[in-house]
């Protein structure tokens, strides 16, 4: 019983019967005007009738701010469960127009019933209650066993009424967001919008967790060394890479901020501007450093590969020995892939610091046969067998980092213990880097 009241007692059912009586009340100005409510028939009064108001219909829809009216009152008054599943945009198309006058010649005749029988049914309700014989416009209902039965009838046809008005609000819903809900082309465009926000938010938690955890891995070895040690001119030496990691946290911190300020400013303003542009992931990824790696004075500047040797000596001053091949000319590399390269190397220099500290690393980069070649080999155990190195777990962040930056350039990561040894290879095609 509570399921079957419950939609009668909403306040939601009666907003929907609200907006239905607009559009009743449309055709009722209309019908007074032309042709009438004097003299013809019902039959005559809707063949002149519905012609005049789908005409006036069609030709309001012709009005791009029709649209976005009728849009803003189905939001208000249809309730619906997500108010983005009906537009609130002026027409934009001559498709859109289409939709509208459907929409607005739709509204209207569902409201014209829904009223109609609003005003008649109560009607013939109090004449049952009052033992007449009820009269719907010149239809009588035929008699019953006797007049006492007629009282018993009026609560159904009111029940009857308000389920009505109960699904025609349902049905009006399905209208409104069926015909001005957005187009498949405006969702396409805003599930690109989505689609490119999700790329800038992954963006920058990638810059966060390869330049922070990168800086934190280096502060806390260098000051457990130093406290192991105690000698003081390992102490200064200690705290001077602790400054330099730090100011260079700062530096990529600065770098991401300026990022995400950006993405809040400049971003798409509606779906459709966002279909015309398009999402463009490599677009995304070298969005951080407008200029060529290695140009100064600009804040959202990325490091590219020739700022290896200074990542590679924080390393040794961490501990760990390095030895670096880099067969290729920074000058000559795209952009995109010396700034993604440098974040490559820099997770696996922090990996084998993490996992391995002291251990040795070795770093190869080098082009081959049109691709970019990256390879960061570090011990995996110590003499006697004891581990130093636990494997990562699965999905850790630093390694799904590396294999998305990769995939997005068109290219492969690998990472896993060979030979002894822990190895992150990672290959990515110079064309799809330009």
């Amino acid at each position: 019983m509570p399921r079957i009241l419950a939609p009668l007692l909403s306040a939601v059912t009666y907003a929907r019967w609200l907006h239905l009586v607009i559009g009743c009340v449309f055709s009722g100005v209309v019908l007074m005007v032309y042709p009438g409510v004097s003299g013809p028939s019902l039959a005559e009064l809707l063949l002149r009738a519905v012609p005049v108001d789908a005409a006036l219909l069609v030709a309001a829809a012709l009005v791009p701010a029709m649209r976005r009216a009728e849009g803003v009152q189905a939001r208000l008054l249809l309730v619906p469960d997500r108010e983005r599943d009906i537009a609130a945009e002026p027409a934009r198309t001559w498709a859109d127009r289409r939709r509208t006058a459907a929409w607005l010649v739709g509204r209207v005749a569902l409201g014209t019933a829904v009223g109609t029988l609003s005003v008649l049914v109560p009607i013939a309700a109090v004449d049952l209650l009052t033992t007449r014989t009820p009269d719907l416009q010149g239809v009588r209902l035929p008699a019953l066993e006797g007049p006492s039965w007629y009282p018993l009838l009026a609560p159904v046809l009111l029940f009857g009424l308000g389920w009505l008005i109960v699904w025609a609000g349902r049905l009006q819903l399905a209208m409104a967001e069926r015909l001005l809900g957005p187009s498949p082309a405006e969702r396409l465009a805003a599930a690109e919008l989505r689609a490119e926000r999700l790329l800038d938010r992954n963006l920058l938690a990638r810059e966060l967790h390869d330049s922070i955890g990168h800086a934190l891995t280096v502060t806390v070895l260098q000051a457990g060394a130093a406290r192991e040690v105690g000698d003081p001119a390992f102490v200064a030496k200690a705290l001077e890479v602790i400054e330099e990691t730090g100011r260079q946290a700062m530096d990529d911190l600065e770098r991401t901020l300026a990022l995400l300020r950006d993405t809040r400013e400049d971003g798409p303003g509606t779906a459709g501007e966002t279909a015309a542009a398009g999402g463009d992931a490599l677009g995304s990824l070298g969005s951080l450093g407008s200029g060529e790696a290695g140009s100064t004075g600009d804040a959202r500047e990325r490091p590219g590969i020739e700022q290896l040797p200074t990542l590679f000596d924080t390393a040794r001053a961490a501990g760990s020995p390095v030895e670096a091949w880099i067969d290729v000319a920074p000058a000559k590399l795209p952009g995109v892939l010396s700034r993604e390269g440098y974040r490559i190397v820099q997770e696996g220099v922090t990996n084998a610091l993490k996992y391995a500290p002291g251990e040795p690393i070795t770093v190869r980069i080098a082009v081959r046969d049109g691709r970019l070649e990256l390879r960061c080999v570090n011990a995996s155990r110590a003499g006697g067998g004891t581990a130093v190195r636990p494997s990562p777990r699965r999905g850790g962040k630093g390694l799904r980092g590396i294999r998305e930056r990769a995939v997005l350039l068109g290219g492969e990561a690998s990472a896993g213990v060979e030979s002894g040894e822990w190895v992150l290879a990672v290959r990515v095609p110079l064309r799809l880097g330009a």
